[in-house]
C-alpha cells in the first residue's frame, strides 16, 4: 500500500444513493477537508472573505449535515487543512491566506470552540492536507503541480522540514487540492506514483460538473467514501458522495455503475437527521449558517428580539458597507422570507434583503424625507480588473410607499441550468398576500471568475449619516 494524495485531476468524484438525494447539501461548500472523530465526521470548507471564516459542519451518517462551528474567526481562507490529534486531544486547522502568502494555524481542544491562533507559518501551504503519523509524527502535503511534503515540528505548529516530492506530468497537467493519507508505507518523503482514480465519470448533479478535490474517509467499519465538490455556478461548489473500494494494489476508486457516477447509492450508515438548514430563524443567537460579508464591526450589531443592525457605513456602494450578514443560497430552487422592522430607519439609510455574487439585486426601504419607500434596485455589478471594484452602484427599478413598522421582503431564486437562472423580488404589508416588484435578477456569468456562489444577505447602511437602526424579526428559508 501506498501513501495517496488526493488531487483534484487523481481522484475527482460524484455521488447519489438509494435513500438520500444529491447532492448531499446543495449549497456553496468548497474545498472539502474531511476528519471521522468519535462517532460524527466533521467537514472544513473555504470561505474566502466571509467572516468568520473556515466553516465546519457535522454529520453522524455522511449524508445530514449541520452547520457547527468556524474554526478561524476574521480574514480569509482558502483551501486549508483540518485533522485531529489524539495524543494532545487537539483538533488544528491551518489555512495559507492571500495577501501576505502565509499560513496560520489555529487550534481547539473541541470542534465547537474556541478556537485559538497558535502560530504562523512563514510560508504559504497552498490546498494543503494533514497527515499525523502513527509515531505522531506530523505532516503536511502542499502545492500545486509540484506537490511537497511539510514536516512539522513536535507540535504541529512550525515548518522544520519542506520538500517537494511529486512533479505533475505532462498527462496530468495542473493539478491541486492535495490530501494525504497513510496506508502501509513508511516514506512520507516518497518516491511517490500516480494512477487515474477518476477522470470526469458522469456529471451526479444535472446541468453541474464532475467532482474533483475533496477527501476521503472511512466509518467505523472500514467503509471507505469520498466527498468533493462540483462547479454548480452561479450556485458555488456543492458537496457530492460516493462510496469507495480499494483494489488488489491498495489504489483506491469509485464505486460506478456502467462505468458513471450512480444517480443513487445506499446510505453509508443509519440515517441520523440533524438540525436543518431550512426553516425559521428568530434570532435568539447568531448562528454559525451566517457569515458577514467581510469583518463586521461588532458594536453595531446585537441580538435584541431579533438581529438588531445600527448603520455602520455611510456609502452609496452596497458592495462596500459593512455588515451585510449572508447566508448561502440553498439550491436549486429556494425562497428566503425576512421580516424586517423598518421604524427606526433614518433619512437616507437603506435597508433590506439582497441576493449577490460581484452582481447583485436588492429589495429593501430606502427612508427619505420621513417617509419610507420599498424599492427593488438592479444592476450592481463588480468588475476584477486591477482588484475588484464597483462599475455599477444599481439601478432603481420599481419603488413603493409604505406605512407602518414591518415588512416582509421575499427572494425566490433558481440556480441551476434545469431551472430559471434568475432571482425575483417580492413583499409584504401584512406576511401574508405577497406583492412582486421591480425585475428578475438575471445571472451573467456562470463561471467561477468569483470563485464563489451567490448568497442572500441582510443589510442596512447609511447614505448620509450614522444613527439608524433595523430589527430583522426572522429568517425563513425554504425549497
Amino acid at each position: 500500500m501506498f501513501i495517496y494524495f488526493v488531487l483534484s485531476q487523481l481522484l475527482t468524484w460524484a455521488f447519489a444513493q438509494t435513500n438520500f438525494t444529491k447532492p448531499i447539501i446543495w449549497q456553496d461548500l468548497p474545498d472539502i477537508d474531511l476528519i471521522r472523530h468519535g462517532d460524527a465526521y466533521y467537514y472544513s470548507a473555504s470561505t474566502f472573505h466571509f467572516s468568520p471564516g473556515a466553516v465546519i459542519l457535522r454529520s453522524y451518517d455522511l449524508v445530514n449535515w449541520e452547520y457547527l462551528s468556524h474554526s478561524r474567526y476574521n480574514q480569509g481562507t482558502f483551501a486549508s487543512y483540518f485533522n485531529y490529534r489524539k495524543s494532545t486531544n487537539t483538533f488544528y486547522w491551518g489555512g495559507c491566506i492571500v495577501g501576505d502568502w502565509k499560513t496560520y494555524v489555529y487550534t481547539a481542544p473541541a470542534v465547537e470552540g474556541p478556537w485559538t491562533q497558535s502560530s504562523f507559518i512563514d510560508i504559504c501551504l497552498y490546498d494543503a492536507g494533514m497527515l499525523i503519523d502513527d509515531d505522531d509524527t506530523m505532516y503536511v502535503t502542499h502545492g500545486n503541480t509540484n506537490i511537497s511534503v511539510a514536516q512539522l515540528s513536535d507540535d504541529g505548529l512550525h515548518v522544520v522540514k519542506d520538500q517537494i516530492v511529486f512533479n505533475s506530468t505532462k498527462e496530468l497537467g495542473y493539478i491541486e487540492g492535495s490530501r494525504f493519507y497513510k496506508g502501509t508505507a513508511h516514506r512520507p518523503f516518497g518516491p511517490y506514483e500516480w494512477k487515474w482514480v477518476l477522470q470526469s465519470n458522469g456529471n451526479p448533479v444535472p446541468g453541474a460538473g464532475n467532482p474533483h478535490q475533496g477527501a476521503l474517509v472511512n466509518t467505523p467499519d472500514d467503509e471507505w467514501h469520498y466527498i468533493a465538490h462540483l462547479e454548480a455556478y452561479p450556485g458555488g461548489r456543492i458537496p457530492v458522495l460516493a462510496p469507495v473500494h480499494w483494489d488488489d494494489e491498495d489504489w483506491p476508486h469509485v464505486d460506478f455503475v456502467d462505468g458513471q457516477w450512480a444517480s443513487t447509492y445506499p446510505y453509508p450508515l443509519s440515517e441520523h437527521p440533524v438540525k436543518p438548514i431550512t426553516g425559521t430563524d428568530k434570532f435568539e443567537a447568531l448562528g454559525p449558517q451566517y457569515q458577514w460579508n467581510h469583518e463586521p464591526d461588532n458594536s453595531a450589531w446585537a441580538i435584541n428580539k431579533g438581529l438588531e443592525l445600527r448603520t455602520t457605513s455611510v456609502t452609496d456602494d452596497f458592495f462596500r458597507a459593512r455588515n451585510t450578514l449572508t447566508h448561502r443560497i440553498l439550491g436549486p430552487q429556494s425562497t428566503l422570507t425576512v421580516e424586517l422592522d423598518h421604524s427606526r430607519m433614518a433619512d437616507g439609510d437603506w435597508a433590506g434583503v439582497v441576493l449577490f455574487r460581484y452582481t447583485a439585486a436588492w429589495i429593501g426601504g430606502i427612508k427619505s424625507e420621513n417617509s419610507t419607500r420599498v424599492a427593488m434596485v438592479n444592476n450592481i455589478l463588480m468588475i476584477p480588473d486591477d482588484g475588484w471594484h464597483t462599475v455599477n452602484k444599481g439601478d432603481e427599478i420599481d419603488g413603493v410607499k409604505v406605512s407602518g413598522t414591518t415588512v416582509w421582503l421575499r427572494l425566490e431564486v433558481g440556480l441551476n441550468s434545469l431551472y430559471s437562472q434568475e432571482g425575483r423580488f417580492s413583499f409584504s404589508t401584512d406576511g401574508i398576500h405577497f406583492e412582486s416588484l421591480g425585475e428578475p435578477h438575471e445571472e451573467i456569468d456562470r463561471g467561477f471568475v468569483f470563485f464563489m456562489g451567490y448568497r442572500y444577505g441582510v443589510f442596512n447602511y447609511a447614505t448620509l449619516a450614522r444613527g439608524g437602526v433595523v430589527t430583522v424579526k426572522s429568517v425563513s428559508i425554504y425549497e
